[in-house]
């Protein structure tokens, strides 16, 4: 009788344990992108995708098309794999700016604050008009006024925002355009500074814990803040569930995780733009017009418009979020190539005519 009862108390343990592999499937597969057969026009473009950037040279790691709210196709190759994140380098930049609009909708700050205001202790022995007019709204479409991007190089404990509050401001701010990767770690700072988190903190229960994003890493400076414009890493479906929210409007399983209206003003033109490390005074003589560069149809907060008329998180070396409304469509994409618009050109034949 005794033998009986731990026989069905054993059995009784194995099938708790099997439930519970069941709702843990069942959780795994509630917390990835709903899945859905992928449509033989889709296959047969991706083959000639990947094909054609072979032939370019191109090391394309993995790709994610999101269409109607499901996952269509999905390949990883070369150094992608599907569980591990890859480096997003600039593609930090557009949750650096989420977590700027939400800390403003927490009335935390305000795109009109200057940036002066929140480091008295780190400005330079002389503050120009220039420097003491730059506001939040500056920082984020890359408009600060400086006419060289500023470098943190300097000693290994060097403090990156009094290098960049130190850095000649020689146009007025918010009428020059200039990629500045430091002036989204001045977001990042300003961020923390009012939140008293850092960002990868302040967005943990408000962005990523809701869209199940493990809690990710971040790079930091030598003073414990987030670089903000680059060292976050992702996974690939991590990228399309951004995409799939900002598509969405900031709405996820009927919550609202970011303000309609930030999204609005993240995604939109809001100053003329040109490529990283160059001048839009250069563009004539390096052979770049608006009818070919993806890097001269606007910047908006710390994302990109795109001559489709979609938008898109860009980062150095071929990292994508690109959102497509008109198509109801996300497509992430990670990879290591040198040819950025030749990378993009191809979304642009192959992929978006399926869509």
């Amino acid at each position: 009788m005794k033998m009986k009862k731990v026989m069905i108390f054993g059995a009784l343990v194995a099938l708790l344990a099997v439930i519970g592999c069941n709702e843990k499937k069942e959780t795994a597969e509630i917390i990835d992108l709903p899945r859905a057969e992928t449509p033989d026009s889709v296959a047969k473009a991706m083959e000639g995708f990947f094909q054609a950037a072979a032939d370019d040279s191109m090391d394309i790691h993995s790709v994610m098309i999101v269409k109607d709210g499901s996952v269509i196709y999905s390949h990883w190759q070369s150094e992608g794999v599907d569980s591990v994140p890859h480096v997003l380098h600039s593609v930090s930049k557009t949750f650096t700016a989420t977590a700027v609009g939400l800390a403003i909708a927490d009335g935390k700050m305000a795109l009109t604050d200057k940036v002066i205001d929140y480091f008295p202790d780190k400005l330079p022995a002389e503050v120009s008009e220039n420097l003491k007019s730059m506001t939040v709204r500056d920082l984020l479409t890359m408009s600060c006024g400086h006419d060289v991007e500023p470098s943190f190089r300097g000693a290994p404990d060097q403090d990156w925002v009094t290098a960049f509050l130190a850095h000649p401001v020689i146009h007025e701010p918010g009428t020059f355009y200039l990629y500045n990767s430091l002036g989204t770690y001045m977001l990042s700072a300003i961020v923390q500074q009012v939140t008293g988190e850092k960002v990868v903190d302040y967005l943990t229960p408000r962005l990523f814990e809701p869209l199940h994003i493990d809690k990710p890493r971040w790079e930091e400076s030598p003073q414990g803040i987030n670089c903000g414009g680059w060292g976050l890493y992702l996974k690939t479906e991590d990228l399309a569930k951004m995409g799939q929210l900002l598509l969405q409007k900031g709405e996820w399983n009927g919550q609202q995780l970011i303000p309609a209206e930030w999204v609005a003003e993240m995604s939109k033109k809001q100053v003329e733009s040109i490529n990283p490390g160059t001048r839009i005074e250069q563009a004539a003589e390096r052979g770049m017009t608006k009818e070919t560069s993806d890097w001269m149809q606007g910047y908006g907060y710390q994302m990109w418009r795109c001559r489709p008329g979609c938008f898109r998180a860009d980062g150095a070396r071929g990292q994508y979020i690109i959102v497509v409304p008109d198509k109801n469509a996300v497509i992430a994409i990670t990879s290591n190539v040198e040819d950025l618009q030749g990378e993009l050109n191809l979304v642009w034949s192959r992929i978006l005519p399926v869509l």
